[in-house]
């Protein structure tokens, strides 16, 4: 009896213990399922029901932090602005607020700038933080990149001021002079001479605003929405026929050459705006009795042919820390220069434009003292790879070259191979 006894009270304490472990393990294992795991940071079920899809489709970058500043959720724009790592938000700034708003519930907003992510060097990250409670334990940290707004407004404002300066210039002069035309009424020279210099800064004004409207509309419509085969070679004629006068006054001689019967695709106007600025600064810059040749040739490239057309003179050149900013607006590299052509600055800004919106590309090439070739790279018209197919390219002939002497298009001017840099 007493063996049984006392195996009857060993299996007691045995149960006893089992259950005792079997409890414990229990408490252990629903201890271990509350506690943040690297995979809970984005889908924690303590949202409340529904945040989680709102918060995928924000465009803002998007952090819900706990009552211990862990991240309970985070978007994948938050990870890559560095606003989160390892688990915690990295921003300091963003973290106390974000605990001024736990204790007192008001919502919070504050623009920041941040060091860029790696090495920090380059321009800060402009942001828009707002923090606000997100149920009774959570808080929402909601981050906008301000960034390209800022740079955008930063042009607009210098867009601004330019424009104001460089109006401000022409319409000052043609107040001078009126006033000094009344003051020599009784001067018929002195009258003569003031009224040509006003028609002078009238024609200023006038370009001005003309290439103002030019550059608005390329920045605005899209040419391709009524896009057409364009031909090269018309191009290049009008271009020339446009600096004739100017060039003729200079004795500078104008050369066309290349391969002949190309054609891109876009808007005629806008083409032939671009390639006109080209020749016209190439005129406007060169020493008289020099040359400005134009040049057009097919290029292989691994996204379909391009249509180089490079403009080369033998002028002024650019230096090295000029050929950065040539393409900006109002910026000149002799300004003297500028005010004694009446450019305006704007020219090789609506050529950047225009063939940006085309697809393809404008480069310089240039040399202090020994002259610059622009080059627009444009995609190729399905007109001339259609041609191309049947023949080979008539490289080194130019458009006028190989048309009948009755063609509308027949030009006077000395034809040239494609050329990068005029000798």
């Amino acid at each position: 009896m007493d063996v049984n006894a006392a195996v009857a009270a060993a299996a007691a304490i045995a149960g006893v213990l089992t259950g005792v472990i079997a409890m414990l393990a229990f408490r252990w294992s629903e201890r271990d399922q509350k506690r943040p795991t690297r995979t809970s940071l984005h889908t924690d079920p303590v949202l409340p029901p529904g945040v989680d899809t709102v918060l995928s489709v924000l465009r803002s970058s998007a952090v819900v932090l706990d009552e211990a500043d862990a991240v309970v959720k985070a978007s994948s724009a938050a990870y890559a602005l560095g606003l989160v790592r390892g688990g915690k938000l990295a921003v300091e700034p963003m973290l106390q607020m974000a605990r001024d708003t736990r204790r007192d519930g008001e919502i919070r907003q504050v623009e920041l700038d941040l060091p860029r992510r790696g090495n920090g060097r380059g321009e800060a990250l402009a942001v828009s933080a707002r923090v606000a409670p997100l149920g009774s334990r959570l808080v929402l940290l909601l981050v906008e990149d301000l960034t390209e707004a800022r740079r955008i407004e930063a042009v607009r404002r210098d867009f601004v001021a330019n424009v104001s300066h460089e109006l401000k210039t022409p319409v000052g002069a043609l107040s001078l002079l009126s006033e000094a035309v009344m003051d020599a009424s009784e001067d018929p020279e002195a009258v003569e001479r003031f009224a040509g210099r006003m028609q002078i800064e009238a024609t200023r004004l006038t370009n001005l605003v003309q290439e103002l409207i030019d550059l608005s509309r390329v920045q605005n419509d899209d040419p391709l929405d009524d896009a057409e085969p364009v031909r090269v070679d018309e191009l290049v004629a009008e271009a020339i026929d446009r600096c004739r006068h100017a060039a003729g006054t200079k004795q500078i001689t104008m050369a066309a050459g290349g391969t002949a019967d190309l054609h891109v695709r876009g808007n005629r106007g806008q083409l032939a705006a671009a390639l006109g600025n080209l020749v016209e600064n190439a005129v406007n810059y060169s020493p008289a009795r020099t040359r400005v040749g134009i040049a057009a040739r097919r290029v292989g490239a691994p996204g379909g042919d391009l249509i180089e057309i490079a403009v080369t003179d033998q002028g002024i050149g650019i230096s090295e820390k000029d050929k950065e900013r040539v393409f900006e607006r109002f910026y000149r590299v002799d300004p003297a220069r500028s005010r004694a052509t009446g450019g305006t600055g704007l020219g090789l800004a609506i050529v950047k434009h225009v063939v940006a919106s085309h697809g393809g590309e404008v480069t310089v090439w240039s040399a202090e003292g020994q002259g610059s070739t622009f080059t627009l790279r444009l995609p190729e018209s399905g007109a001339s790879r259609d041609r191309a197919a049947h023949g080979p390219d008539r490289a080194g002939l130019s458009a006028e070259t190989e048309r009948p002497p009755s063609s509308p298009h027949t030009s006077p001017y000395a034809t040239l191979p494609a050329p990068e840099v005029l000798p």
